[in-house]
């Protein structure tokens, strides 16, 4: 039996309160998909009853597992290709130019999902040998879903997702067989500090950084909390640092510090000079 307007009003307010994605009225279909499997696992027969007693008063664990389970974690490696060309041939020798007597970087991707974005970069960095190998080198990964950055701890995949977008070369270079599925190898997974991030809520304490990936992540948002992130990742960005973002998303009318920064056809943006 389908949702009722009431029932998936009670989900909708639990995920903006936590995550702040606007789930409209025709996602009744969506939100039954993504929270059934969790309601049998429960041992509950309907999602009808899992919103029942998330309604009840339910908070702890089950409002989560509902947040998390509302919350898109769509990506594969090397994602739209581009951005990541970019960050190889133009954006990191430029910071490699001005960081020599630093010989730092700090990087950070937003909302990681499962991790294939991070190493992604990971691979990135040691295929291409961007950054000299001596250089102090930080790729922080922080996701809201404590099962994603889970996920991304384990660095495990299966046949599927390793054939979105990953090399062939680097599948045998980088991955260890376990099973039916394949393991980022230990010392790549170690170059990955995880942490778990709301971009909504408090922010732990972040370094000053090079390098933002926050890519298909303020679709999701209404206008006031895309200026809310966008005006924190500004404070946390280095002056000549790059924030990277999805093809159809960008900083105009939301944030004037930034201003749009073209590199090999692909946009990126950086904080606009004062």
């Amino acid at each position: 039996m389908p949702l009722t307007l009431a029932e998936l009003g009670v989900v909708r307010a639990l995920v903006l309160e936590r995550s702040a994605i606007v789930l409209d009225d025709d996602k009744a279909y969506l939100v039954e998909s993504r929270l059934l499997p969790l309601a049998r696992r429960e041992g509950l027969e309907s999602v009808s009853s899992l919103v029942a007693r998330l309604a009840g008063g339910a908070n702890g664990p089950l409002a989560r597992q509902v947040v998390e389970a509302m919350t898109t974690n769509e990506t594969s490696f090397f994602r739209d290709g581009r951005p990541f060309e970019t960050l190889r041939r133009t954006v990191l020798p430029d910071l490699v130019a001005r960081r020599g007597p630093e010989r730092a970087l700090r990087i950070w991707c937003a909302a990681c999902s499962s991790g294939q974005e991070p190493y992604s970069i990971a691979m990135l960095l040691r295929e291409h040998a961007c950054v000299p190998p001596d250089w102090d080198v930080r790729l922080l990964a922080s996701d809201l879903s404590t099962a994603m950055l889970e996920r991304t701890r384990q660095g495990r995949y299966n046949q599927i997702e390793v054939n979105r977008g990953l090399p062939a070369a680097f599948l045998i270079k980088y991955f260890e067989r376990r099973g039916l599925d394949w393991q980022i190898r230990d010392d790549l997974r170690s170059a990955l500090e995880l942490r778990e991030l709301n971009l909504i809520g408090d922010w732990p304490a972040l370094p000053a950084l090079d390098v933002v990936f926050l890519r298909n992540v303020l679709i999701y948002f209404d206008v006031p909390t895309k200026k809310r992130i966008l005006a924190r990742v500004r404070q946390a960005l280095r002056p000549d640092g790059y924030l990277f973002l999805g093809g159809a998303e960008t900083t105009l009318n939301l944030d004037d510090g930034y201003e749009r920064a073209p590199v090999d056809g692909v946009s990126c943006y950086r904080l606009r000079a004062r």
